[in-house]
């Protein structure tokens, strides 16, 4: 089977899901909408308002152990507590992984033209997730709770991934890390329940996510159309391993052992949990709809998602 270069990606490029759209006409509104909807955390959130008394700082039906015996055993405040290391250990993975998305992007321009709207839009983007980086480290140091760094063995693994992806991997990576965690926040930022800090920082990050997965999407969609046959199963492969990753990255185990509870049978719960697996693959279900319909989830790869837990 012959695929299309990049040389042909100019007129008709077509996929399971119709004509695609122009690369640079899209990255022109995605630079209009940034000029539009754009935030400084720094001066748009109130940092010096202490936390309220009695609100959680993520769902609780967001919470890892929603629903398990351990959770039923739990007091309120506990519970509140666990909702704030789950909150600061989320926002440590986000920064860990909004770094590889950055070094992917900049990989990803290298070779094109800077004046190219394209480019300007990704350069755009990595100013974004500047912001969402230090905005979510200030977020961590605003409370009680630690850094939750991912483990070293993920750690490498990040490494590896981001000098050895494909393009189209990178593009599926970078939807994976943001669509999920987008779907919780859509849920947090209206939720009175919850801190008025984490909703505020929740609302920015969705509302310029929003761009960043429109790029991602319409990027991934060309290059699974033009990118040659081995990229495109390579791409199956590491993005179905990347899930695996992201999957067990999603909650520290740290962050069971800080609020005084049995880190064995909590891992042991949660992995249990019906609940939990129908969050992460509710969360999740919008990407992966999308990504099988235009033919990342073939062959191995797909086995590799299901064993992710992210895909039913």
């Amino acid at each position: 089977m012959t695929t299309l270069t990049e040389a042909d990606a100019v007129d008709g490029l077509r996929d399971a899901l119709g004509l695609l759209k122009d690369r640079e006409q899209v990255a022109e509104r995605l630079l209009a909408s940034s000029a539009k909807h754009s935030f400084d955390p720094d001066t748009e959130l109130d940092w010096d308002a202490p936390f309220e008394e009695g609100k959680w700082f993520w769902p609780p039906e967001l919470v890892s152990l929603y629903g398990t015996p351990m959770w039923r055993r739990m007091s309120e405040e506990q519970r509140i507590l666990l909702s704030q290391h789950e909150a600061a250990a989320l926002a440590s993975l986000g920064i860990w992984f909004e770094i590889i998305l950055m070094q992917l992007l900049v990989r990803h321009i290298y070779d094109k033209a800077a004046t190219s709207a394209h480019v300007r839009y990704a350069l755009t983007e990595i100013e974004d997730e500047c912001r969402h980086s230090k905005m979510f480290a200030r977020l961590i140091a605003k409370g009680d709770a630690p850094w939750y760094p991912v483990g070293r063995a993920h750690q490498r693994l990040g490494r590896v991934f981001k000098t050895v992806s494909t393009t189209p991997g990178s593009f599926t990576a970078t939807l994976l890390g943001e669509e999920v965690l987008d779907w919780m926040q859509r849920l947090t930022f209206p939720d009175e329940r919850v801190q008025p800090l984490v909703r505020g920082v929740s609302r920015i990050h969705v509302v310029e996510e929003a761009r960043h997965v429109r790029y991602a999407r319409e990027e991934l969609r060309r290059q699974m159309v033009t990118a040659p046959r081995w990229s495109q199963e390579f791409t199956r492969l590491t993005s179905g391993e990347f899930a695996r990753v992201f999957s067990v990255a999603f909650v520290n185990p740290e962050v069971y052992t800080n609020v005084g509870l049995d880190r064995r049978e909590a891992v042991a719960q949660a992995r249990a949990s019906a609940h939990r697996r129908e969050v992460m693959q509710t969360g999740a279900k919008r990407l992966t709809d999308f990504l099988d319909e235009i033919g990342v989830l073939r062959g191995p790869g797909r086995r590799l998602w299901r064993s992710s837990g992210l895909l039913a």
